[in-house]
């Protein structure tokens, strides 16, 4: 997705539809958003989507990687300097966010910012004064919209003393979490369409297609670098292709052999969220509603999450929704709720495949819940 023309996410899943309307209901307000994610999910193409549909979108989109940057050249990059400032600074330099008056500024990985540069940057957002690197004073007041995302846990960068806590309370007015691309499948095929168009469409190269079983195991694959990695892998089929139909046999080994898709280390923090959440539902017997609910909503767990906690609510109720209702510690009213909050964000489950047992155990299942069919 490297044409930025018009930005829009490919793909038809329920994930990234609703992100879309999100990212509609958002984009007029000149409201601070933090966009969290795995790298290579496609945080770039969020802000430029936010941009586009602003008011500020005849303005300059100006997008910074904290990462790639010194401390010294990434505050030059950011607020400009004055000649002679230091060595090399032979003439009076515009920051990104100067050039970007009225526009917006997109601050990639700002998780890897330095103490220092943080406490420039919180400065900034609560004045809005441009002080150049060099300079007695501030310059004057930008009108700027900064939009800022990280691959990294901020909380847990805020608990090392990594990250400043009042800056993340700056940056984090509005939340968009991206979802990787192995929980969003069904986009993976129509991305590998668009990308084959893409990289062909001077004529000049071979490939044209890509065979049913070769896009199979595409889809199957687990794509820790996400929509990036999805990308270099197209191209580089192209590039090399001697055939006019990409066949199974053409694809990387790890891409081939990687069936069923391995464990990464993201799943196991996953799980490890499951598990706690779990834990507060059934040991302390906190309520699903003021435990997992407000989490989901402002964004702090996944659907992921509720769809691993929902089934092992399964696995334990015997497929049972209404004795999980009573395991999560709601009130029997709220069956119907329940449900239509699991349809709602397609976390519901379906409770056959956990009923393979015999007929007499839900007279009696795990953890003492009686039944309730």
């Amino acid at each position: 997705m490297r044409s930025h023309g018009q930005a829009q996410f490919t793909g038809t899943s329920p994930q990234i539809l609703e992100l879309t309307r999100e990212i509609a209901r958002i984009a007029p307000s000149d409201a601070k958003i933090l966009i969290t994610g795995e790298s290579g999910v496609g945080k770039e193409l969020v802000a430029r989507m936010i941009h586009s549909g602003s008011h500020r979108a005849h303005k300059a989109f100006m997008p910074v990687n904290c990462a790639g940057l010194p401390e010294t050249l990434l505050e030059s990059e950011l607020f400009g300097h004055v000649k002679g400032s230091f060595t090399g600074a032979y003439r009076d330099k515009a920051g990104k966010l100067e050039i970007a008056r009225d526009g917006t500024v997109f601050l990639d990985e700002v998780g890897e910012m330095s103490l220092r540069m943080q406490g420039l940057l919180l400065r900034f957002l609560e004045t809005g004064e441009l002080q150049k690197i060099g300079a007695e004073r501030a310059a004057g007041v930008v009108n700027v919209r900064v939009i800022a995302a990280t691959n990294r846990n901020l909380a847990e960068r805020i608990a090392q003393g990594q990250f400043r806590e009042d800056l993340f309370y700056r940056l984090n007015v509005i939340h968009l979490l991206v979802p990787p691309l192995r929980e969003r499948r069904q986009d993976i095929a129509p991305m590998v369409e668009q990308f084959l168009q893409q990289f062909t469409r001077t004529g000049s190269q071979v490939v044209r297609a890509i065979a049913l079983d070769a896009l199979a195991a595409l889809v199957d694959y687990s794509w820790p670098g996400n929509v990036r990695e999805l990308e270099n892998v197209i191209e580089r089929l192209v590039v090399v292709g001697r055939h006019e139909v990409i066949q199974l046999s053409d694809l990387p080994t790890e891409l081939v052999n990687q069936r069923p898709p391995a464990s990464t280390p993201s799943d196991s923090r996953r799980q490890s969220v499951v598990d706690d959440l779990y834990t507060r539902l059934t040991a302390h017997r906190e309520s699903f509603w003021t435990t997992v609910y407000p989490l989901y909503m402002q964004r702090e767990i996944t659907r992921s999450h509720v769809r691993d906690l929902v089934q092992k609510g399964l696995e334990e109720a015997r497929g049972n929704y209404k004795i999980m209702v009573q395991l999560f510690n709601m009130e029997p009213g709220d069956y119907k709720r329940f449900l239509n909050f699991l349809r709602k964000h397609q976390c519901q489950l379906p409770f056959k495949d956990y009923r393979q047992i015999d007929p007499a155990s839900l007279s009696k299942p795990a953890g003492g819940v009686p039944a309730a069919l």
